[in-house]
């Protein structure tokens, strides 16, 4: 394909993806289907161009001359979509040269010119201001640099050994005769941390279940919950399954595992995988509230139960960073509205002596220590804190202590090289 015609499919797929009418990754995949005859390469610099100018939208939008909120950027000129590509492009730079006119060329030389530290804090953070004081207020001036640094860069691609299958160093050895490079992820005893991006899901190694992608963060929440053999264990939230499939492979495949969820597309997504991992002990129930009266048949009879809740997946921005143009403090507060809802109901279906974790996938403490604060605050009678640090050493996980923040699993992109989680547990009166 020829440069300039690249550069402006690039810029077209800007122009959609700002409209944020649906999440940039459904939108790409949206593109790409209409334009099948991009090719891997193209398609690959296309997605990264998208993912970069995500990241950094405010700093572009200044360099390129765009006024307006981020959402309005894309319909007011042509060639503001095409600025903002040539600014975040991740393809090869003499493709991006041969791309450009004269004009465009010396227009992109001043604009990469100009010195970051020089622009406003808005520009370098490239965060909305609610979200960007609200990580200040938890990190402190110094750590919240850390972490911005952090969440400009993509993160790694990380996979969990299925411990009915196969163990690590052998995993290890058959992607090295392949010649992907993985190595030992710092925490989990069940990941590897994997160089670049493989193309995996033709791999023997996936396709017969032995590993499943799934960040090392994640892992570390399904091995908080501690299931056992033979025991009844509940992943409340299960989505598409990850962590269901790693509690069902530290059951060894025994007891019995429901994965409910109000979502039967998510839980139609996670048959494949069971069948992959050869689970057969997963029983996936389509729930239409946190009140179901499937539910309430359980209440009481739990081992253990995972709260994976519905959040705002604000831990993910290394991977959506889209996510932080799309949520607001008006939606934050009705999800720790439904966070605090689903975590009292899941936690009626737990035994005396058993176990409840709430976890979410975010960087807020307003969805995760405000949630469990107030849960213990209320229901302590009945349900008695336990600090996340021996569990996970228990659990075999490497510095386990350094993933806490006092009782609670708290883990942070900059410092953990993890996406950003937050989990509290308690054993029931």
């Amino acid at each position: 394909m020829r440069p300039d015609a690249l550069l402006d499919h690039a810029g077209a797929l800007v122009q959609r993806v700002l409209q944020f009418r649906q999440p940039s990754d459904a939108e790409v995949a949206a593109y790409f289907r209409e334009h099948r005859l991009l090719g891997p390469r193209e398609r690959q610099a296309l997605a990264d161009t998208v993912y970069a100018l995500l990241r950094r939208l405010p700093t572009l939008r200044h360099l390129a001359g765009v006024d307006g909120d981020a959402a309005s950027a894309a319909p007011g000129a042509a060639v503001a979509p095409r600025r903002l590509a040539a600014l975040a492009w991740c393809g090869d730079r003499e493709l991006l040269q041969a791309a450009l006119d004269p004009r465009e060329r010396s227009w992109l030389l001043e604009a990469t010119a100009v010195d970051p530290a020089a622009l406003p804090e808005a520009l370098r953070h490239n965060l909305p201001a609610w979200l960007a004081a609200a990580l200040q207020a938890s990190l402190g001036t110094a750590q919240f640099w850390s972490l911005i640094e952090a969440l400009g860069q993509p993160a790694p691609l990380d996979l969990r050994v299925n411990v009915l299958k196969a163990r690590r160093d052998a995993v290890r050895r058959s992607l090295a005769a392949l010649g992907i490079s993985a190595e030992p992820t710092p925490h989990s005893p069940l990941g590897l941390r994997v160089a670049g991006k493989p193309g995996l899901q033709k791999l023997a190694l996936f396709t017969h279940g032995e590993v499943e992608v799934q960040d090392e963060g994640s892992q570390l929440i399904a091995l908080l919950v501690g299931a056992r053999r033979g025991e009844l264990v509940v992943d409340f939230c299960a989505g598409a399954g990850g962590k269901t499939l790693a509690l069902g492979a530290e059951m060894r495949d025994t007891g019995r595992l429901y994965a409910f969820d109000v979502s039967g597309h998510r839980l139609a997504a996670l048959k494949p995988r069971l069948t992959r991992s050869s689970l057969s002990n997963v029983h996936t129930v389509q729930i239409a509230h946190e009140r179901d009266e499937r539910i309430e048949r359980l209440a009481g009879k739990i081992d253990r139960v995972l709260v994976d809740a519905p959040c705002s997946g604000l831990g993910t921005l290394r991977r959506s960073p889209d996510l932080k143009w799309r949520q607001s403090p008006a939606s934050i507060a009705e999800l720790q509205q439904r966070q605090a809802a689903i975590l009292q109901s899941a936690a009626r279906l737990v035994k005396p002596g058993g176990r409840v974790v709430y976890a979410t996938c975010s960087l807020l403490e307003s969805e995760g220590e405000a949630i469990a604060d107030a849960f213990s605050a209320a229901h302590g009678r009945d349900f008695a804190p336990v600090a996340a640090g021996p569990v996970l050493a228990r659990a075999q996980v490497a510095e386990a202590e350094s993933l806490t923040q006092g009782e609670h699993l708290r883990l942070w992109p900059h410092r953990h090289g993890t996406d950003g989680f937050f989990a509290a547990l308690w054993t029931r009166r």
